[in-house]
């Protein structure tokens, strides 16, 4: 099946930040309509729901179930309800990418990355919140990601997964 979303609106989704429980999972819904052309139906019966009627409630009425949160994001691929949970209690989401070990040239670029943000930030404060917030928040976040990066990697180490093969 392919993806009919666009580059715009990939981008869109990727920087949504729902406004309420009701919000996230009206968008979340959506997500999976254009993502995935998935209806409600094919929803409740990736998640395992007998009937897609309790679905349609929960999500008019924002009162979802919270041990199925996990189970509709994955159907509909995008984890907005997380994203607007943590939000609602002021923390900052960030993805943890996983992959290769890092090599000299990652840690370097950590430190540019690092330093781009902070002096981006430092003239965003001396411009007293007049400059441009954006390329502040982008910096910020692909920093922090960054870091994420190497944290969910020194934390193998210290909790090495189990080898199945």
């Amino acid at each position: 099946m392919t993806s009919r979303i666009t580059p715009a609106r990939r981008n869109f989704w990727k920087r949504y930040q729902p406004t309420s429980c009701r919000d996230a999972l009206e968008k979340c819904k959506e997500h999976a309509r254009e993502a995935r052309n998935l209806s409600i139906e094919r929803i409740a019966e990736q998640m395992g729901l007998p009937d897609h009627w309790a679905l349609y409630k929960w999500v008019e009425s924002g009162r979802f179930p919270f041990v199925l949160i996990p189970a509709f994001e994955t159907a509909c691929g995008i984890n907005l309800p997380s994203r607007w949970l943590a939000a609602s209690g002021r923390h900052l989401p960030v993805d943890m990418p996983v992959g290769k070990p890092a090599e000299e040239q990652d840690l370097v670029q950590l430190g540019t990355g690092f330093q781009q943000a902070v002096q981006l930030l430092s003239d965003f404060y001396k411009s007293n919140g007049a400059a441009d917030a954006q390329p502040v928040l982008e910096a910020l976040r692909a920093h922090l990601e960054s870091v994420a990066h190497h944290q969910f990697n020194v934390s193998v180490f210290v909790q090495p997964e189990l080898d199945f093969s």
